[in-house]
């Protein structure tokens, strides 16, 4: 009978982690003791070590019960791990708390008895974090704000990676990567362990995430100032989740004054309507003045048209549209090891968006020999996007020296705007097989009632079961892995994106958010003010 009914709730906890979005708390369980710290799943029962009575605690996963407790091994204990038969204990080793005079040590132990069988120095002083990955330690220091591979047999630092933000904490192993927990940021990041790349990112369920531990159910957090410990989805449905819900009136204005002395003939002017998207609902689309007529470019960008056959010396031809949305922060739930293969990619997606055309110049070899150093797994959608991000990470500068280069002069130099690092990148990522196009929007600059001139644009690449999704390379170039992970994936809620396109259109041209064209009778100088005035919707 108890055997059935916990067969009933785990299928229940498992058809609600189905339905639930990754992040999202499952289950939530009290922790047995009020300043517990570490925690680790033995594959049976949670372990637990409090800092404050120097105790350990194994408890039972389906109430909390304590089954056996034991004195710790330290007198400052701050974390655990299980490596299959022996529990691992990490102390601070405090020989003076008001000196802060510490070091740390790693404790292995019995988890029968509690007898201590062994204790390496761990690698730093200030060790918060640990999990076992099959074969070696790892621990995260708070006090370096790195974490480190180490030898469980005398302690030998394998690798060293940089933390991906200031305060790590709690680390745990999921078979493949990492996870750590940050205090400050109240965050969760799931780590390549070859290089740290941040791989996802997940709120923490509560103020103060310190322990990590994954169990067959997914990744737990034990919160110190809650009291408890909660399981998060990780695997879960969904691509994305939205957050930050932002109500914004938007009005884009073109603006066209011939200072002449000369005559513009066949002014046309062309305005990029947005659509709903992952990022945005669009609520409605007014005009000034009615467009001529609406047309679509071969990238299905919709555009409205506005005309003027003669604009003479000192005339002004203005164009406005006015957007209310709801616009949000978006972000990517992404796991390399579901990615697919390039194969699974639609063919119409694979026809249209892997075309050469003239800003990428895929064939050169600049482009050709960048692709070939960058990417390290050829058939993995994801990794394709993510290397040819951390090459040109590590390679270029974010600089706004007017013109739009062509990709392998862009790359060559090393420097770029925006539209530049978007050329460079889907011209390599058109090269190693994966479709990529650009997304072109206008931002909001600080308040909530402000004005843009200089717009953003940033790169989508198409990967298997998430359909398109965010890069924005040029944004890559932060000092924390965390902070280079928020570009790969992820939007903030800043912007109302008018256009999609794969290239050049043959009414936007190169541009995005507005583009004109005329002609004229004799020497014209024009005065062109492309603008996008923001106010808080309602």
């Amino acid at each position: 009978m108890k055997k059935s009914i916990l067969c009933t709730i785990l299928a229940l906890i498992f058809s609600l982690s189905l339905l639930a979005g990754p992040g999202e708390v499952l289950r939530k369980l009290a922790l047995p003791s009020p300043c517990s710290t570490g925690l680790a799943f033995d594959g049976t029962a949670f372990w637990t070590v409090d800092r404050d009575s120097d105790m350990l605690y194994r408890f039972d996963p389906a109430d909390g019960r304590v089954l056996a407790e034991f004195q710790a091994p330290g007198y400052f204990c701050t974390a655990l791990a299980w490596d299959g038969q022996g529990l691992w204990v990490a102390d601070m080793d405090f020989t003076n708390t008001s000196a802060e005079d510490y070091c740390g040590k790693i404790y292995r132990l019995d988890p029968q008895s509690g007898r201590t069988l062994k204790v390496i120095m761990a690698p730093a002083a200030d060790p918060q974090g640990l999990a076992w990955d099959g074969a070696s330690l790892w621990v995260s220091d708070n006090g370096t704000r790195e974490l480190f591979q180490i030898s469980p047999d005398d302690g030998t630092t394998i690798r060293t990676l940089k933390a991906p933000a200031g305060d790590p904490r709690g680390l745990a192993w999921d078979g493949s990567y990492l996870w750590l927990a940050d205090r400050s940021r109240d965050e969760m990041y799931r780590i390549e362990p070859r290089t740290g790349r941040v791989i996802m990112i997940l709120p923490a369920p509560g103020p103060y995430p310190w322990g990590l531990a994954w169990t067959k159910d997914g990744l737990w957090v034990a919160d110190y100032q809650q009291d408890e410990i909660a399981q998060v989805a990780v695997f879960a449905a969904g691509a994305y989740t939205r957050s930050k819900e932002r109500n914004a009136v938007i009005t884009v204005t073109h603006d066209v004054i011939n200072f002449g002395p000369g005559t513009v003939t066949d002014l046309d002017v062309y305005l990029a309507l947005p659509k709903n998207r992952s990022t945005q609902e669009i609520l409605a689309v007014d005009f000034t003045r009615p467009p001529d007529g609406k047309q679509t470019d071969r990238w299905d960008q919709e555009v409205a048209c506005f005309g003027r056959d003669v604009l003479k010396p000192g005339e002004r031809f203005v164009s406005k549209m006015k957007v209310r949305a709801k616009i949000y922060e978006v972000m990517y739930h992404l796991f390399p090891e579901k990615a697919g293969s390039l194969r699974e990619i639609p063919v119409d997606v694979r026809q249209r968006f892997l075309a050469d055309d003239d800003k990428y110049r895929i064939q050169d070899p600049v482009i050709q020999a960048a692709v070939k150093e960058a990417v390290s797994h050829p058939d993995n959608p994801y990794w394709i996007a993510r290397d040819i991000y951390d090459y040109l990470r590590e390679r270029m500068i974010y600089k706004r020296i007017g013109g739009w280069d062509v990709a392998p002069t862009v790359l060559q130099r090393g420097s770029g705007s925006c539209s530049e690092y978007t050329f460079v990148y889907i011209a390599m990522c058109r090269a190693a097989g994966l479709p990529a196009r650009y997304a072109g929007s206008v931002v909001v600059r600080g308040e909530e009632a402000c004005f843009d001139f200089v717009y953003h644009r940033w790169v989508e690449v198409y990967l298997p079961g998430w359909g398109w999704v965010p890069v924005d390379p040029s944004g890559g170039d932060q000092d924390s892995p965390r902070d280079q992970a928020m570009y790969f994936g992820h939007l903030d809620n800043r912007f109302l994106i008018t256009t999609e396109g794969g290239g050049g259109s043959e009414y936007l041209k190169w541009d995005y958010n507005t583009s004109e064209s005329w002609k004229a009778d004799g020497r014209v100088q024009l005065r062109l003010e492309m603008i996008a005035d923001w106010e808080p919707g309602e």
